[in-house]
């Protein structure tokens, strides 16, 4: 069974340590990147193209919803 490739997406640093965490502990998901910049992380997820990315939804410039649309 393939791993599912996720990238965490979120401003707070201590939502980032802890959806990482708990990613590093299903082996189901491989961790491909995390992010508390939303600009930053639409250029990987783009590049990249994760199976699933955990987005916060309020994030300064950028909102999670505004991210998904631009998916």
């Amino acid at each position: 069974m393939d791993k599912i490739r996720c990238i965490v997406v979120d401003d707070e640093p201590l939502a980032v340590e802890m959806l990482v965490t708990f990613i590093r502990k299903t082996p189901a998901l491989e961790l491909a990147g995390s992010f508390t910049d939303p600009v930053t992380a639409l250029t990987a997820i783009v590049q990249q193209k994760p199976d699933l990315v955990f987005l916060d939804i309020q994030m300064p410039d950028l909102n999670g919803l505004e991210l998904s649309r631009l998916l």
